[in-house]
């Protein structure tokens, strides 16, 4: 069935901790392990003893040099994040930002790093050259020094590998890959309930308007919340925003009809019904991924839409942005798109959700790229290349609705084209708008035989 999850967090959020509390708690337990390792003091002459072979001198300007050397990495490992993070947003997307708030390799290393900062700081607090030497405390603050080096080191090859722009754009694509799994039932399988299928007719006369009590995107609908409050007042409620909408304060989200006709108009508001359907509409100041597919689009359409900027000006990039959304665009036409119909535990449909249709992400993943790169015959051609892929996906579909948005979009990129750009340059253009309706018409053959890989390549 596509239906959306009902857990009432964002997975970005929910399932991974603030930045602070790993290292928190590493330095909670690193201060009570220095505690009860500082009570173990061999005797001097026993085998244990031999095993730290300085005095207490040696002893505390280890512990001295650890902790210092652990402040100063730590400064340096901020300082190494907040330039990563100054240069994914200016080059790539700041909505990308999000990435590295909850990157584990980074909370690792802060945690190994404030670990081995309070360990050397409390055993050095306990060093009495009048007792015994805490030789296990001693050791271990040893091996941290050398593990926080060791994770200063994998660090920087992490955030080395996490700068580049192809590994950003895979993981946009792989996180909205999954999605479009997880909330879109594949063509060859069950359909999910219809709003077709309504016993209760929609009219808009009959219907009461639910206005949003606060601002912001909508990041999680809480299907299973409003499918109750529906059936407890004997109500079909209908969604007018989605995840991903941006909803001001006293816009209208949903509208409610009462599933007997003699019932006239709803009053939402009398049975607490409207109040439930707001609560249920998880908002923020920025969005998630868990519910919106088009988040994902967003990310890739931004890293593609800088790389054309005149300060940047990467053409190559852009293709390869192109190519990732056509993966996720040929997933899409492998999926079943539209408005969803929720029933209760009875059978009875209470909740119609809408859904975002094939256009909407067309104009998403092609609309301001091909604005950008107009005097860019490159950039338009694998816009082109896109369509072309999804042509083939839809023909194997036979979904004529598809076929005829593809058919637009692709009209839209060739009539992008600049007058300024020479005749030899339009050329691949035009070729390449020929080859997406020779795949819509099914002749795959034609739409990729090229001589030399000039229709694929970059």
């Amino acid at each position: 069935m596509n239906l959306l999850p009902h857990r009432r967090r964002p997975r970005a959020e929910s399932s991974r901790t603030p930045l602070w509390t790993w290292p928190t708690a590493g330095g909670v337990t690193a201060l009570l392990a220095a505690i009860l390792l500082e009570q173990v003091r061999p005797r001097a002459g026993t085998g244990p003893a031999s095993l730290w072979p300085g005095d207490s001198d040696a002893a505390s300007a280890m512990l001295q040099v650890v902790a210092t050397s652990s402040v100063t990495v730590a400064a340096l490992t901020f300082s190494v994040t907040v330039v990563t993070l100054q240069l994914a947003s200016q080059q790539f997307s700041p909505r990308l930002l999000r990435r590295y708030a909850r990157d584990r390799v980074l909370k690792a290393v802060l945690t190994v790093l404030l670990s081995t900062l309070v360990f050397a700081l409390t055993t050095l607090s306990f060093m009495n050259s009048d007792e015994g030497l805490p030789t296990v405390a001693l050791l271990t603050a040893s091996a941290l020094g050398v593990t926080s080096l060791a994770a200063v080191l994998g660090f920087l090859n992490h955030i080395i590998r996490q700068l580049r722009v192809d590994s950003m754009m895979l993981a946009a694509h792989d996180e909205t890959g999954e999605a479009i799994r997880k909330l879109h039932t594949g063509r060859n399988e069950p359909p999910p309930p219809s709003p077709d299928d309504l016993d209760v007719e929609l009219d808009p006369a009959r219907g009461a308007a639910v206005h949003g009590g606060s601002s912001g995107f909508v990041r999680l609908i809480d299907i299973g919340a409003l499918v109750a409050c529906a059936r407890r007042s004997d109500a079909v409620v209908r969604l007018d925003v989605r995840p991903g909408d941006l909803v001001v304060t006293g816009n209208p989200i949903a509208t409610v009809w009462a599933r007997d006709p003699a019932a006239g108009v709803p009053d939402p508001d009398a049975d607490g019904l409207a109040e439930k359907i707001d609560d249920a509409l998880e908002r923020g100041y920025e969005r998630t991924m868990e519910q919106d597919i088009a988040f994902g689009f967003r990310q890739l359409e931004d890293i593609a839409v800088k790389a054309m900027s005149p300060g940047i000006n990467d053409p190559v990039t852009a293709c390869t942005a192109a190519g990732h959304l056509a993966d996720l665009l040929v997933r899409l036409a492998g999926r079943r798109l539209g408005p969803v119909l929720h029933l209760d535990e009875d059978g009875t449909g209470r909740l119609v959700v809408p859904d975002r249709d094939l256009r909407y992400y067309l104009d998403l993943a092609c609309g301001q790229l091909r604005r950008f790169a107009a005097a860019e015959p490159t950039v338009l051609a694998a816009l082109l290349r896109m369509l072309r892929d999804l042509a083939a996906a839809v023909h194997g579909t036979r979904d004529e609705r598809d076929a005829a948005e593809v058919r637009r979009a692709a009209d839209l990129v060739r009539d992008t084209l600049d007058s300024s750009v020479g005749a030899e340059d339009a050329g691949q253009v035009h070729d390449l708008h020929r080859r997406v309706l020779a795949a819509l018409a099914g002749r795959t053959a034609e739409a990729y035989a090229d001589r030399s890989g000039e229709t694929r390549s970059v």
